[in-house]
């Protein structure tokens, strides 16, 4: 049973609801200032998985050929559409009455809230552990975290906020389900080295949250698919060599 899964997509749901609702009643300031908050606690748990990792050369080697790859086929253009159309479809049955930001900054900070939700190491790893070993713990602490950072944005995004949960559910349930081929392909330095990867997509979507660098957090989503097969080629392969 998925209920890890399950939770994390409710918490995104409800927190987008909520913020949509109640999100008029908020500050400005308010929203910038804990928007900051959450900011600095995206960079915190990069930083506190970054520094997990095993093969420093295998996972900024997989950070930036996985970047590169992504910018080589536009793959962050590709989100950014998939994030207007989220917001042409969820227009057509709720109107969102927001003059605060441009429509440009409003489709950034969407896209930033995919990539927050969608492809998070935490996230990833959190449902790979839940349909391999039955453990929730990873995803339901990853939700208490994510039902307040999409009250927030919903408070500038409005209702489609609770729209991402859905490829959420989806790619987390993939993952869930898959969980038993990938799981026993993996050891404990393959999953350091792809948490400490996703760290750093963290990392970067803090300073997008906080507006100090807009990152192309979306294009570097690619580089989590081969970080492991990296890092298992760097210590079977490479490391004999040189040592």
């Amino acid at each position: 049973m998925p209920i890890g899964v399950i939770i994390n997509a409710l918490s995104v749901v409800i927190g987008g609801a909520i913020g949509a609702v109640a999100g008029h009643k908020l500050t400005t300031d308010f929203k910038e200032k804990i928007n900051m908050i959450f900011g600095a606690c995206s960079m915190g748990m990069g930083i506190s998985t970054i520094v997990l990792m095993k093969n420093m050369p295998a996972v900024i080697f997989s950070v930036i050929l996985g970047t590169a790859f992504g910018l080589a086929i536009h793959f962050g253009d590709k989100i950014n559409v998939v994030a207007k159309q989220m917001q042409k479809f969820i227009s057509k049955f709720i109107k969102v009455k927001n003059t605060s930001i441009s429509q440009d900054e409003l489709i950034a900070t969407l896209v930033t809230c995919i990539v927050l939700f969608c492809a998070s190491g935490t996230g990833i790893y959190g449902s790979i552990v839940s349909g391999m070993t039955g453990d929730h713990s990873i995803l339901i602490a990853k939700s208490i975290l994510d039902l307040f950072t999409a009250l927030i944005f919903a408070c500038s995004l409005g209702p489609v906020v609770s729209i991402v949960a859905i490829p959420q559910f989806v790619i987390f349930m993939c993952l869930f389900l898959l969980a038993g081929v990938i799981y026993p392909m993996t050891n404990a330095t393959m999953i350091a080295d792809f948490k400490a990867c996703g760290g750093f997509i963290m990392l970067a979507t803090g300073f997008r949250m906080i507006k100090v660098k807009m990152f192309p957090v979306a294009d570097m989503i690619p580089s989590m698919i081969i970080v492991m097969p990296l890092s298992a080629f760097w210590v079977s392969v490479i490391l004999p060599l040189v040592s």
